[in-house]
C-alpha cells in the first residue's frame, strides 16, 4: 500500500514509525513531514490545508491511504473532500467527516453530545460576548478553581484553571472581548472543576465497532510538579497505573460504548481514532474533552506498545470491518519527556543546531522528531516549541522512565529543557 500521512509533528513521526514495520506498505510519504519522518518515507512539502494539492498528489501516485495526524484539517472537511470526489474514491481515508470533527472542533457542541447520550461530564455553560455579564455571574455560582476554555481550536492552548473568580473574570474579558483566542474564543465554556487524576483513551473505531488502544497519562504543565502554563504537552507514559481493570470496564459501558453508539444514531461518518481525554474523580471517569485523533505527545508511548500490524487494523478501520481486528499490547512500559526550545510556550528561538543525535542510543529508545528543520547545511536545528522526543520501553515505569533521561542527556541545543520529573507521580503508586 502506498500511505500519506498528514502532520509534521511528534504523533505523525510515531505512526509513520508503526505504519513503517508493516509487509503491506510499499511507500510511505509525509506531508509535510520533518527530518525524522524523512528517515521512513519521504517528505512532500503540502499544505495540510491544500485539499486541491493534497488530491493532485494522491491521484498521481495512486495514493491508497492517508492518515491525518493534525485536527485543523479534519475540522475543516478533508475526509469529506476526500470521500465526495470519484476521482478519490480508492483513497482509504483515516478520520471523521467534518461533523463529527466538530466534538473536538466546539468545546459547545461535545457538550452537548455528551448531554444527549447520558455520558459524564462537569457541568457547564457557554457565553458569548454579548452574554460576557451572565459568565461573570455564572463564575460567581461555582467554587474554586474556574475552567474556562475557548470554544475552537486554540493549538493547545485555550484551556485556563484559575482559583481567583475575578482573574477568572478578567480571563474571561480577554478570552471573549479581547479576542485574545481569535476566532476560537468567540465563545466560552466555563465548567465545574473536576478534582482528580487526567488520563488519556485512545479507541480506533469504524463507525460501529471499536478497539481500545494503551492508554497514557500525559503532562501538560511545562514546569515540574504541574506548575507553570500549560503546553501540548511536555511528557507521557503508558501503561497507568491506576486504570485498573474495573475503572477501564467503567469507561467502556459508560464512556466507549456511548459514544459510539451516538455517532452511528447520529449519522455521523467516523473512520479513526478518537481520545478521550478523561478525569478519574474517586474512581468514576469523566470526560473532559474529545479529540478526533490522536494526542501528542501519547502517541509516541501508544504506538510502541501496539505490537501487532497498526496499517492492517487501518485498512479494516477503513472498510468497516474492525470487528475481525484484534489489538495486541506489548506488556512492557514506555516513558515519553518532551525536549522544548526555552521560552516555550511563549516565546522561543528557532535555527538552533541539535547535536547528540547520531549518537549511540540505547535499544530500548526512540528519538520521535517534532519541531525540526534542515537549514542550509543539511544540519538539523529547532523550528518549533516543542522540538522532539524521547519514548523508551522498561520492564517497569521507572526503568522506561531512567532509560529516557539518560538518552536525552546525549541530545543537546541552545537553551534545551525537558521537565525531569515525567511519570514520578506514578513509580511510587506502582
Amino acid at each position: 500500500m502506498k500511505v500519506l500521512i498528514i502532520g509534521s509533528g511528534g504523533r505523525e513521526h510515531a505512526i509513520g514509525w508503526k505504519i513503517a514495520q508493516s509487509n503491506l506498505l510499499t511507500r510511505l510519504y509525509f506531508a509535510p513531514g520533518n527530518p525524522g519522518t524523512a528517515s521512513l518515507g519521504t517528505n512532500i512539502p503540502i499544505d495540510p490545508l491544500d485539499f486541491e494539492e493534497l488530491k493532485t498528489f494522491a491521484i498521481e501516485l495512486g495514493l491508497d491511504m492517508m492518515i491525518v495526524g493534525p485536527e485543523q484539517p479534519l475540522v475543516e472537511g478533508v475526509f469529506d473532500f476526500f470521500a465526495n470526489d470519484p476521482l478519490l474514491a480508492n483513497v482509504k481515508v483515516i478520520g471523521p467527516s467534518r461533523k463529527a470533527a466538530q466534538l473536538e472542533g466546539s468545546k459547545e457542541y461535545a457538550k452537548q453530545f455528551m448531554q444527549r447520550h447520558n455520558i459524564p461530564t462537569a457541568a457547564y455553560q457557554s457565553f458569548d460576548e454579548v452574554s460576557y455579564p451572565g459568565g461573570c455571574l455564572f463564575i460567581d455560582s461555582l467554587k474554586p478553581p474556574y475552567v474556562l476554555k475557548a470554544d475552537g481550536l486554540a493549538a493547545g492552548k485555550g484551556v485556563l484553571i484559575l482559583n481567583d473568580a475575578d482573574e477568572a473574570k478578567s480571563a474571561l474579558h480577554e478570552m471573549l472581548v479581547d479576542k485574545k483566542f481569535g476566532k476560537a474564543s468567540n465563545k466560552v465554556v466555563i465548567e465545574e472543576f473536576l478534582q482528580g487524576v487526567e488520563l488519556s483513551v485512545f479507541v480506533l473505531t469504524d463507525g460501529k465497532d471499536y478497539v481500545i488502544l494503551p492508554e497514557a497519562k500525559d503532562y501538560k504543565r511545562i514546569g515540574e510538579e504541574d506548575t507553570g502554563p500549560n503546553t501540548g504537552g511536555m511528557g507521557s507514559v503508558s501503561p497507568v497505573s491506576f486504570a485498573s481493570i474495573r475503572f477501564m470496564a467503567k469507561v467502556e459501558e459508560r464512556i466507549i460504548k456511548p459514544t459510539i453508539e451516538g455517532l452511528r444514531k447520529e449519522g455521523m461518518r467516523y473512520q479513526g481514532f478518537i481520545f478521550f481525554g478523561l478525569m478519574n474523580v474517586s474512581d468514576e471517569p469523566y470526560v473532559i474533552e474529545y479529540n478526533v485523533r490522536m494526542g501528542d505527545p501519547e502517541t509516541q508511548s501508544v504506538m510502541m506498545r501496539i505490537k501487532n500490524d497498526l496499517l492492517k487494523g487501518l485498512i479494516h478501520t477503513a472498510s468497516g470491518t474492525l470487528s475481525e481486528f484484534k489489538i495486541r499490547i506489548d506488556s512492557r512500559a514506555v516513558a515519553t519527556v518532551v525536549m522544548v526550545a526555552g521560552g516555550y510556550p511563549d516565546s522561543y528561538s528557532k535555527g538552533n543546531i541539535i547535536s547528540g543525535l547520531d549518537s549511540d542510543f540505547s535499544e530500548n529508545s526512540m528519538v520521535f522528531h517534532a519541531g525540526t528543520a534542515f537549514d542550509k547545511h543539511n544540519n538539523i536545528v529547532t523550528n518549533g516549541g516543542r522540538v522532539l522526543s524521547v519514548s523508551s520501553y522498561g520492564k517497569h515505569l521507572i526503568d522506561s522512565i531512567l532509560f529516557s533521561y539518560k538518552t536525552l542527556k546525549k541530545i543537546s541545543f541552545d537553551k534545551a529543557y525537558y521537565r525531569r520529573d515525567i511519570g514520578r507521580d506514578l513509580v511510587s503508586k506502582r
